[in-house]
């Protein structure tokens, strides 16, 4: 059944070969699977007759048609079947015959009352992988709870290390909760398919949103066990580097990034601020982010003369990591982002050009990004249908 591109030709891509069933919805699970699509995975995305995947419904829309959804399922399939319909389920079944993972991010139990539990799957399909994605995992006390983004930032502290210090609780600006899963499920799939390659066997990925927040807390964490001290938001600035942070220039924000004693003597001297070289508040980097509010309000004293363009040039000209602070919309349209390729268009039903996020791993790809529009809901049906008519079924296997 693998009919890794349009028109059937070999893409060359990584995953070429590779089928995924997919029966995630909103981000997560689409996230993952739409990276398995880029790198050229066939997936095929089961959707739920008559309304499809719950991101269809949520806004903002073009031209009737959802730009959240858009943006996370290009390079896919799809076809609506009701699993609770034994017609459904022997399209379903097919499907899985011929697949090398199926993917799931519904609330644990769920797959196991549908009659589609893990159990039961590797005892039909062994070489299947299973890739479950869920707000808690498949096991512990929380494992039956439900979860959105909201919920996993707040639960694992990543909201407690977010924002300025005294605004209370503050979300990272994007779904980090969903998006991190999204990630670390590519890797754990991947990773379950390099193992069956070594041992004819699928395996069960098991990744919780909880879990991959806790993972992305490397720094946090360590300093709680190193200082003693709970990790609280600190703004804009690094907690172990100094100076490392936004600074304010006569007509913006920008940021400098010093990570050494060498680059800070480099520094001072570049912005002719020998007294605080000699300053011996500042005389290393332990010293610095002890006296970090005084090191950036003497800073900003300098760096308000003139406008961040001649900051950027002097200090990147001279080996000092310093970038513009930029909005959304300046970074859509910045040369760099541009010539690395890192926004690409969708299309709506209607024809309508999108533009949305990229891949980074495209240039190694070779390949156009976009080989297949975001599907209208059940639009590959005849085909797919059609494919698993060619297939030939494997025959049962023995409990």
């Amino acid at each position: 059944m693998n009919d890794p591109s349009v028109n059937g030709q070999a893409t060359g891509l990584p995953l070429e070969g590779i089928t995924v069933i997919d029966l995630t919805r909103v981000l997560a699970g689409p996230m993952c699977t739409q990276m398995l699509a880029d790198l050229g995975a066939r997936v095929i995305k089961v959707e739920q007759p008559g309304s499809g995947d719950d991101a269809r419904g949520i806004g903002p829309f073009v031209e009737g048609a959802s730009a959240y959804f858009l943006s996370v399922n290009r390079n896919k399939e799809s076809i609506a079947l009701d699993l609770k319909q034994p017609q459904d389920r022997t399209v379903f079944e097919r499907l899985l015959e011929e697949a090398d993972v199926l993917a799931e991010n519904f609330r644990p139990g769920t797959m196991d009352k549908l009659g589609y539990g893990w159990d039961a799957l590797h005892l039909r399909y062994p070489r299947l992988v299973m890739t479950s994605v869920s707000g808690f995992g498949q096991t512990g006390p929380y494992r039956g709870f439900p979860a959105y983004d909201m919920v996993v930032q707040a639960m694992s502290g990543m909201m407690s290390v977010t924002g300025h210090p005294g605004t209370g609780p503050c979300r990272v600006g994007v779904s980090i909760g969903d998006l991190g899963a999204g990630l670390y499920a590519v890797i754990g799939t991947q990773a379950a398919l390099l193992r069956r390659a070594r041992t004819g066997q699928g395996e069960r990925v098991d990744v919780s949103m909880l879990d991959c927040q806790v993972a992305l807390l490397e720094n946090p964490v360590a300093r709680l066990e190193a200082q003693g001290s709970v990790p609280g938001p600190i703004g804009t600035r690094h907690p172990s580097m100094a100076p490392f942070d936004v600074f304010a220039a006569q007509d913006g924000w920008f940021v400098i990034a010093v990570g050494s004693d060498a680059l800070f003597a480099r520094l001072c001297a570049l912005l002719d601020l020998p007294q605080l070289a000699a300053d011996a508040r500042f005389a290393d980097n332990a010293l610095r982010c002890e006296h970090q509010a005084e090191l950036k309000a003497a800073l900003e004293a300098r760096l308000r003369d003139s406008p961040r363009s001649h900051w950027l040039q002097l200090l990147t000209d001279n080996g000092i990591p310093a970038g513009e602070y930029n909005s959304v919309a300046d970074i859509v349209e910045h040369p760099q982002v541009r010539a690395r390729g890192m926004l690409t268009h969708v299309r709506t039903p209607g024809g309508h050009a999108l533009r949305v996020a990229g891949n980074p791993l495209q240039d190694s790809l070779r390949q156009p990004l976009v080989r297949r529009q975001p599907p209208a809901l059940d639009a590959d049906r005849e085909h797919i249908l059609r494919t698993l008519a060619c297939a030939q079924p494997s025959p049962p296997t023995d409990p």
